[in-house]
């Protein structure tokens, strides 16, 4: 694995136990300029995952708690008049930092999600008609509770279209949850953590994963795959175009976790349920048979032509 990456995982493994593949899914969508919702219920770690993130990167941390009165103005600022100076100053909102924990974003009116879309695709907002650039990098984490849906409002399929990747964090084993305890006994191990690369090291990562080699035939192998979800009777809505274009980035930055610069299509196999699973939508009935997304993808992946790239030896 890359050293700089490999430090950035095990920094976090420090906190988080048993969760290495939650923090190398996070830290890919990191890498790729993408988003992640963490959905899952409460207490298994989203926040600490996030927290953990930000401090070993030494990126600024900021959290947003949604609750159903939260206002568009508290999440991007708002402009106030100062009577001294007899000019409007802006009062950035938390969504100008570099890593952002929106926890519980079901919990807000739509209104106020929409407040993210400009911020999560564009990497701006606009206030009073001026658009300010936030600084790279820009990396949103979303919590949300998928077992309580009292006093919440879904996340509208161009919302959801955001994230860059869906992941689970799953309850831990025995023995990882007497590790949590031990660790936790006498202070929060959290407090404890240090950057291991700066801001700088961390842009230059992302650029560089721009750089990793996508051949054509694994651009077509994800194409494939994006136009069966199209096809089949059980879905209501296929992905998108814009679902190939994150699951291209996301396997470069996997690639380049690997320490390659060049995309496999394992690559393309292992992120697909995570950058697509939450892109589909399935026909009731579907549901009601007991049909998941995640079957659907394994069947499609499972039935996809794996492209077979030979080189000439010299």
């Amino acid at each position: 694995m890359h050293k700089q990456i490999e430090a950035i995982i095990e920094n976090i493994e420090k906190v988080m136990i048993g969760k290495r593949e939650v923090a190398e899914l996070s830290v890919v969508a990191l890498l790729a300029g993408g988003h992640v919702l963490l959905e899952d219920v409460p207490g298994v770690g989203k926040t600490m995952m996030v927290r953990a993130l930000a401090k070993s990167v030494s990126a600024q941390f900021k959290r947003i708690q949604f609750t159903p009165d939260l206002l568009p103005s508290d999440v991007i600022g708002v402009s106030v008049y100062n009577p001294k100076t007899l000019q409007f100053e802006f009062r950035p909102g938390p969504i100008l930092g570099n890593i952002i924990l929106a926890d519980e974003i079901n919990r807000t009116s739509p209104k106020t999600q929409s407040a993210l879309l400009e911020s999560m695709e564009e990497a701006s907002v606009t206030i009073d008609g001026e658009t300010l650039q936030i600084t790279k990098p820009f990396f949103v984490m979303a919590t949300q509770n998928p077992i309580e849906y009292e006093g919440t409002y879904p996340l509208p399929e161009a919302q959801l279209d955001r994230f860059l990747l869906k992941i689970k964090m799953g309850y831990p084993t025995a023995q990882e949850e007497v590790e949590v305890l031990r660790r936790t006994q006498h202070n929060e191990a959290i407090h404890q953590l240090s950057p291991v690369i700066s801001i700088e090291d961390l842009l230059e990562l992302q650029e560089e994963v721009k750089s990793v080699y996508v051949d054509d035939s694994v651009k077509s192998y994800i194409v494939q795959i994006a136009r069966a979800t199209r096809s089949i009777q059980h879905i209501y809505l296929g992905v998108s175009p814009r679902a190939s274009i994150a699951l291209m980035k996301a396997s470069q930055a996997y690639a380049k976790m690997q320490d390659r610069d060049f995309v496999k299509p394992d690559d393309v196999q292992y992120l697909a349920p995570f950058v697509f699973g939450h892109r589909i939508i399935l026909k009731p009935e579907a549901r009601y048979e007991g049909i998941t997304t995640d079957g659907i993808l394994g069947n499609i992946i499972e039935k996809a032509v794996v492209p077979i790239k030979r080189y000439a030896q010299e």
